[in-house]
């Protein structure tokens, strides 16, 4: 989304990098080259020139997130052979003016002076030397990060707080870890539920920036004061979980040592995350120091929260805030799919220029005109789930809006459906969508494809072929227990030794294996006794016949099974 300020902002910038540039030749001005007297040192051990390559977790990625991969990227080299000779500066860079919101994070910071710990060293070297991708990361935060600094401030917590999902999820909305944490504030579906993020088929509350960060400074406000008001504490807990943390925590006391944070015997991965943050924030608030040119962000809203009182079509939220829709599904990437949840109150980001023009059109829009509805006549054979999955929708909203008590539908008859305005390949960043681009992504050694059977799982899947099991899961945006539907078509990367043994295993075509039966459910019958009978999970059979947990099986009940022939008795 382009704007006047960010057009502004560039200018000011290019004026800004243009007389950093110009002042080395004067030198009569207060710069003058590092060779006249030898460079000068910062105050810590870190040289002013690029930082050497070390061997830390990288910031952004840690085995708990699904995070960009860093390029590798040298050092901008305007600054890397000037020595400021003066404390008095000859203009204010952008992210040094009061208009800055680098400068309100830095004014609001609490957790300071840990820039000499030689851990937090580590990860300033690491960032220090990759300014593409601080550019990368500030890009993805600026719709957000002002939004998300007024919550902290609101909570009166340090200012620190509001770059954690740089740690987290380096800012991606549609990050997906392989322990199934997702979004900015990479929550755990577990976790999430606890703190009121909702989850089910149209929507994920884990990737609602506003409810997801309302979240997680409840769940860090938690920890803070279960750990006496150690932040440092509270921090390492939301990333390995409390009961970790007062493990070591006791531990330690046992043996008579220190029990704060850097002496705590913690996992490689907790041990650099707190690092990690004490490292952007330092970062952040010298940037200069670390020869670092940090992105511009105005200190005002980019976004602005709007209401809608119904489901409504993701397309048609694009065309009344008069964004497109890529750009309303990165603000809103808790929808799964093309429209919000029905029969739900929903809050919706748009730029803060179209707050107006959206509100303004939405009025006019009648509630039964916020989606399109389909007449569709049962043919031979069809049933609920098939239907649902072909119109993008679900059994249950397909039982609720056309009164179906039961899941027999009858060959002639019509089910209303609500349907998308534009064909579903048109929201190009749908759960569905996401995943097909992942499948059509490029990587070293030969693709192959493997249809999903019966009881198949990542670990059976990763023996096979001969991968580990995270980069399998990772491959295809999923978790490595994350359960596995019969059909789903999963990518493998291979090399030539493998090949041998996927051809041993596609000598049976999987999706020739997999039968559609339907089963009459009898008295004394349970999801337990028929998901062990035909080899599937109650999950898959609550899924295919959109059965409510806890509710019971009624005699004469008619249910849709995806069974695998191969593997019945």
């Amino acid at each position: 989304m382009k704007k006047y300020s960010l057009i502004k902002n560039s200018i000011t910038w290019l004026s800004f990098t243009t007389l950093i540039i110009a002042l080395p030749a004067c030198n009569n001005l207060l710069l003058k080259p590092a060779s006249a007297s030898g460079p000068v040192k910062p105050s810590s051990d870190i040289s002013a020139k690029k930082p050497e390559q070390t061997t830390a977790v990288q910031p952004g990625v840690t085995t708990r997130n699904t995070a960009e991969t860093p390029d590798s990227v040298t050092t901008p080299p305007m600054l890397a052979d000037i020595t400021p000779v003066d404390e008095i500066p000859l203009f204010s860079p952008p992210y040094e003016n009061e208009h800055s919101l680098w400068k309100r994070i830095e004014v609001g910071m609490k957790l300071r002076g840990y820039e000499t710990n030689p851990r937090v060293i580590a990860q300033i070297k690491w960032f220090a030397s990759h300014q593409e991708y601080l550019n990368r990361v500030a890009d993805r935060a600026e719709p957000f990060l002002h939004l998300i600094m007024e919550q902290v401030e609101n909570n009166n917590m340090p200012a620190e707080i509001a770059l954690l999902p740089v740690v987290e999820s380096a800012f991606q909305p549609f990050a997906y870890s392989h322990g199934r944490a997702a979004g900015l504030w990479q929550f755990i579906p577990g976790t999430g539920r606890l703190y009121g993020l909702k989850q089910n088929w149209w929507y994920d509350g884990r990737r609602d920036v506003v409810a997801s960060t309302k979240a997680a400074l409840k769940y860090l406000g938690v920890l803070h004061k279960r750990f006496n008001g150690d932040w440092l504490l509270a921090l390492a807990a939301y990333n390995s979980g409390e009961g970790n943390i007062l493990h070591a925590i006791r531990k330690n006391k046992r043996k008579g040592r220190p029990a704060d944070f850097w002496h705590l015997g913690l996992s490689k991965e907790t041990r650099a995350y707190v690092p990690k943050l004490l490292a952007i924030s330092e970062i952040i608030a010298n940037p200069l120091k670390y020869n670092i040119i940090l992105n511009p962000i105005d200190n005002e809203p980019k976004v602005a929260e709007v209401k809608v009182n119904s489901q409504i079509d993701l397309a048609l939220v694009a065309r009344l805030a008069e964004v497109s829709l890529e750009d309303v599904y990165r603000l809103n990437p808790a929808f799964n799919h093309w429209a919000t949840t029905p029969n739900r109150e929903h809050t919706l980001l748009v730029p803060v220029e179209k707050e107006s023009i959206f509100n303004e059109q939405l009025a006019k829009t009648p509630k039964n005109k916020r989606i399109q509805w389909k007449r569709h006549k049962i043919k031979n054979g069809e049933t609920l789930s098939h239907i649902a999955i072909k119109y993008g929708t679900t059994v249950r909203l397909l039982k609720q809006v056309n009164k179906v008590r039961g899941h027999a539908i009858r060959k002639g008859r019509h089910l209303l459906i609500p349907v998308a305005t534009r064909t579903l390949s048109h929201y190009s960043l749908t759960k569905n969508q996401r995943s097909r681009s992942r499948l059509n992504q490029t990587r070293p050694g030969q693709k192959t494809f493997h249809i999903v059977r019966m009881g198949d799982t990542f670990w059976d899947l990763s023996m096979k072929y001969k991968v580990p099991v995270r980069k399998l899961a990772k491959w295809n945006g999923m978790a490595p227990r994350d359960i596995l539907n019969p059909g789903k078509k999963l990518v493998l990367w291979t090399r030539n030794r493998q090949r041998a043994a996927i051809s041993r295993v596609h000598a049976r075509p999987a999706a020739l294996t997999i039968r559609t039966i339907h089963y009459t459910v009898k008295r004394g019958d349970s999801l337990a006794r028929i998901s062990a009978r035909f080899r599937v999970t109650i999950n898959q059979l609550r899924k295919w016949n959109g059965l409510i947990k806890g509710k019971y099986l009624q005699p004469g009940q008619r249910l849709t099974l995806h069974v695998d022939v191969t593997r019945q008795t």
